[in-house]
């Protein structure tokens, strides 16, 4: 991912207010991300831990949504599946993470979701360069940049669902 600025990540937002954006906590250190082991940027914000923010790159231009984190406890013994990068937590690293969808249809209340690295960092878990606790990734048979087409893929279909490209309700 080419690093982005913080008017960049605040101007992507589609799915909030100008006003929203400019309020949002970005992540700390943005300069020092490892913006070449990105596919997207992901984080969950500091101040208001119900609140995450994803960014990603289509055609050539930055499109960031806020997600809302459900304030539940998963259990520990259980094991769950991002569905992003497929890499394998403890009940508490995946969350359901939901987006209001951009538009008429995200300001009549409708949202959509779907099971996410509940840190955001799938790019790092995809190439080794964080693990997940308790539990590892899956072998295989995919190459790492096949592994990685398939995350942009679902996160581009994430974002067709907020978008409402294509997409019936």
């Amino acid at each position: 991912m080419k690093p982005l600025d913080e008017n960049e990540i605040r101007n992507s937002f589609v799915n909030c207010s100008k006003g929203e954006a400019r309020r949002l906590n970005l992540p700390r250190g943005l300069a020092e991300l490892p913006w070449s082991a990105l596919d997207f940027l992901g984080w969950r914000d500091p101040g208001a831990p119900d609140r995450s923010y994803l960014v990603a790159e289509r055609d050539g231009a930055a499109v960031g949504v806020t997600l809302r984190v459900p304030n539940v406890r998963r259990s520990l013994t259980r094991t769950n599946v991002c569905s992003l990068c497929i890499t394998v937590h403890a009940g508490s690293g995946v969350s359901l993470l939901t987006a209001r969808r951009a538009g008429a249809s995200g300001r009549e209340g409708n949202s959509v979701g779907t099971y996410m690295c509940a840190d955001l960092a799938c790019s790092l878990y995809l190439r080794g360069l964080k693990k997940s606790a308790l539990v590892s990734r899956p072998d295989e048979s995919l190459s790492l940049e096949e592994q990685i087409a398939r995350t942009a893929a679902n996160v581009n279909r994430f974002l067709d669902q907020v978008l409402g490209a294509g997409v019936s309700a």
